[in-house]
């Protein structure tokens, strides 16, 4: 039951945050509309039983994406302005017609393939008994320190070589550069 009503309001966090996203003119609105639909999208996660997925996209998307886009939009101070210093309008008209309209049918045929897909999947598979619940952290920390730790290697000095390449393009210019 529990889990029913965590998914309903996940993916409905999720749809509603991803719409008003694309629906908001306020750049700032828009970044923590993307911060409800990641943290929706973390709940979906939670009830696949992907709880390091879960755990994952807190860390990564919430704590570190949304975060950095908020301050990006703070410091350089949005959309405040509409018109530069030559009159010249910073937000650009986002299409005519004929674009809404080849948006409108692409999405209508994207929806049709999707419900025409899982419409087979419902036929082919009935709904059954669902397996008991299993952590996947342990598993996934087995496999990475085991049977992928090269992998595991090769993106952690990946990882130090961004945080250098950071270091050295925020580090301030001497005067003889």
């Amino acid at each position: 039951m529990f889990d029913n009503i965590l998914f309903i309001l996940s993916a409905s966090l999720t749809v509603v945050g991803a719409f008003s996203v694309v629906l908001t003119k306020n750049l700032m609105h828009s970044c923590v509309y993307l911060l409800a639909a990641l943290f929706g999208t973390a709940g979906l996660y939670a009830t696949l039983g992907a709880d390091f997925l879960a755990a994952t996209q807190l860390v990564v998307y919430v704590g570190g994406v949304v975060i950095l886009m908020l301050f990006a939009v703070m410091l350089t101070g949005g959309d405040q302005d509409k018109e530069n210093k030559f009159g010249i309008t910073k937000v650009p008209s986002m299409g005519n017609f004929k674009t809404f309209l080849a948006g409108g049918v692409s999405a209508l045929v994207i929806a049709l393939v999707v419900l025409r897909l899982i419409a087979n999947v419902a036929k082919q598979n009935p709904q059954g008994e669902l397996p008991e619940f299993t952590s996947s952290v342990v598993a996934i920390g087995t496999k990475l320190v085991t049977d992928h730790v090269l992998a595991f290697e090769i993106s952690s000095v990946l990882l130090l070589g961004a945080l250098v390449g950071a270091a050295v393009i925020a580090r301030p210019a001497k005067r003889g550069e």
